[in-house]
């Protein structure tokens, strides 16, 4: 037994020993021992999930409109589709968007599909699609329209393309497509990477219009899930730190367009938007790093990178004055907390990035987290960028179209690279990312793709204090006696980001985890059989 629970080998053979023997050697490479952080072992991402396993998968269909482009407020998010594909991606992250001008709509308040039934299927759905984005237009007059093409589009070949540069030139307004189709690839991943080249080939770059700021970035990855890319835009704006365009929560479509005049871009999911991070520094020369506003140490991290890549001593100094009085407020709720939270246990399974980030927040409250994974992640996720050309590219990958990115002839700032190169020579890192695994404790468990009989046998070995995951695990957690902080959309909580997130953050898990309701908790399978989880006693420190 280790100090929480089970040793991690031990934990990781009683998963697996359930499944057929094919089986176990996939699952086997996708559950890690995190033996070495230093040096983490290779993991088995990125690959199909097993039939027959319920996993917490999205499709790419999902990736694509529901977390990329869907927050972009102004845009009119059309899906090419079954009904229910349209009414599964609407609003359920909680992207919440501000009107910037009278007269503007706030199209995520709608769901809109072409609703294909069965004689689309047959006959073709092109018609349908034409018809639907001149209702469209007819009604709402947006700046732009973007169509997404779900699983029976791509069956029957549909050509979208061909409708919305049709359409595009009988509106006059821009008006583009996604083959997203939700069999590309094998998770929501392959739909980040779909957005990505739409957002670069159809909105990147259509407005050079200057941007009057000392200092002006773009974050990438940031959805503003509950209000976090507020958070993080005020502490930024305190510090002097302008930002032209937060792709893609809270973002308007003229932001997106201008958003290649920035100086810098700060990319907070890598895996959801690295592609546009590399885009952009490839045509237009703007360079690129990692930061993480999740957590005390990650925001004064991220906050004083930024300024030293300006380089101004006032700006410098101004951040560190704005850390001050930011940690002022929030250390006595911190300490506070922690007298109740300090040797409680965390399990986090979410996201492409989340599972990542939000350890910095339960490290804060002394919290340790015994297991972490990623719902859709590739291996650099894991193992950091280092890993890059050793990845094999499957044939999944293959199926997702790869930009060839040049130097704009006009617009590509040499003096950016020049910058960049002369700061590499300092110790300064660009392009980074140092992975999970890296930051994750010594024999902790790293599992990639966790299906429910997993998160069962988790949770009866190790009955962590708390559980961060997705809606499709949340209630089953809950009936076993463990409260699950729901971290794709927070359970209508936040924001988590920045100083004043991260103080919501530690109330939220303060209560959730001091709460003694989850003892009366009884899943209904253990009715008239053996006890509940909860009603075990847990493992504790010095076990």
């Amino acid at each position: 037994m280790g100090r929480y629970g089970p040793d991690a080998a031990t934990a990781r053979e009683e998963m697996l020993k359930v499944y057929p023997r094919k089986t176990q050697r996939k699952r086997g490479k996708q559950m890690l021992v995190n033996e070495n952080p230093a040096t983490p072992a290779e993991i088995g991402a990125n690959s199909r999930t097993v039939p027959g396993i319920i996993t917490q998968r999205g499709c790419s269909y999902a990736g694509c409109k529901g977390v990329v482009i869907g927050p972009i407020y102004d845009i009119l998010h059309i899906t090419h589709g079954p009904i229910g594909c349209g009414w599964y991606s609407w609003l359920s992250r909680r992207n919440i968007t501000k009107i910037r001008a009278d007269g503007e709509v706030n199209f995520l308040q709608y769901s809109m599909s072409t609703d294909m039934q069965e004689d689309h299927i047959v006959f073709g759905g092109e018609k349908q699609l034409a018809a639907a984005i001149q209702e469209a237009y007819d009604e709402f007059h947006p700046k732009a329209i973007s169509v997404y093409a779900t699983c029976p589009v791509g069956l029957i070949g549909d050509d979208i393309h061909t409708v919305c540069r049709q359409m595009k030139e009988k509106l006059g307004i821009n008006i583009f497509g996604f083959s997203c189709e939700g069999y590309k690839g094998v998770s929501q991943s392959a739909g980040h990477h779909i957005a990505n080249n739409g957002v670069f080939k159809h909105m990147i770059g259509l407005d050079d219009s200057p941007v009057e700021a000392k200092y002006k970035i773009n974050i990438l990855g940031e959805y503003n899930i509950g209000g976090d890319a507020w958070e993080i835009d005020r502490v930024l704006k305190l510090c002097g730190i302008h930002i032209i365009g937060t792709l893609s929560g809270g973002v308007s479509y003229d932001e997106i367009c201008n958003c290649h005049m920035a100086d810098l871009n700060v990319v907070m999911c890598h895996r959801s938007i690295n592609y546009m991070a590399e885009m952009m520094e490839e045509k237009f020369g703007i360079p690129w790093f990692k930061v993480n506003f999740i957590g005390l140490e990650g925001t004064k991290k991220s906050l004083r990178k930024i300024a030293q890549y300006f380089g101004d001593k006032e700006l410098i100094d101004r951040v560190e004055e704005v850390i001050a009085a930011e940690m002022a407020e929030v250390r006595p709720v911190l300490d506070d907390i922690r007298t109740r939270t300090t040797g409680k246990t965390a399990a986090l399974f979410v996201g492409g990035s989340r599972a990542h980030h939000y350890q910095d927040l339960f490290n804060d409250m002394d919290m340790q987290v015994i297991a972490a994974g990623y719902e859709f992640a590739h291996r650099d996720d894991y193992e950091g960028r280092d890993v890059l050309p050793h990845i094999k590219i499957d044939a999944d990958s293959r199926n997702i179209e790869e930009l060839v990115v040049t130097a704009d002839e006009t617009r590509f700032d040499a003096a950016k690279p020049e910058k960049k190169k002369a700061l590499e020579e300092s110790g300064f890192t660009f392009s980074d990312y140092e992975g999970m695994m890296r930051q994750m404790a010594k024999d902790t468990l790293v599992i990639d793709d966790i299906s429910h009989h997993e998160m069962e046998k988790l949770i009866e070995m190790y009955h962590p204090d708390v559980i961060g995951s997705g809606i499709k695990d949340k209630y089953v957690i809950e009936k076993m006696g463990v409260p699950c902080k729901q971290l794709h959309s927070y359970d209508y909580g936040g924001p988590y980001a920045g100083f004043k997130g991260a103080a919501n953050f530690y109330k939220d898990i303060d209560r959730m985890t001091s709460t003694k309701v989850w003892k009366l908790a009884r899943a209904p399978w253990h009715e008239g059989g053996s006890a509940p989880a909860a009603e075990k006693e847990p493992a504790t420190a010095g076990a």
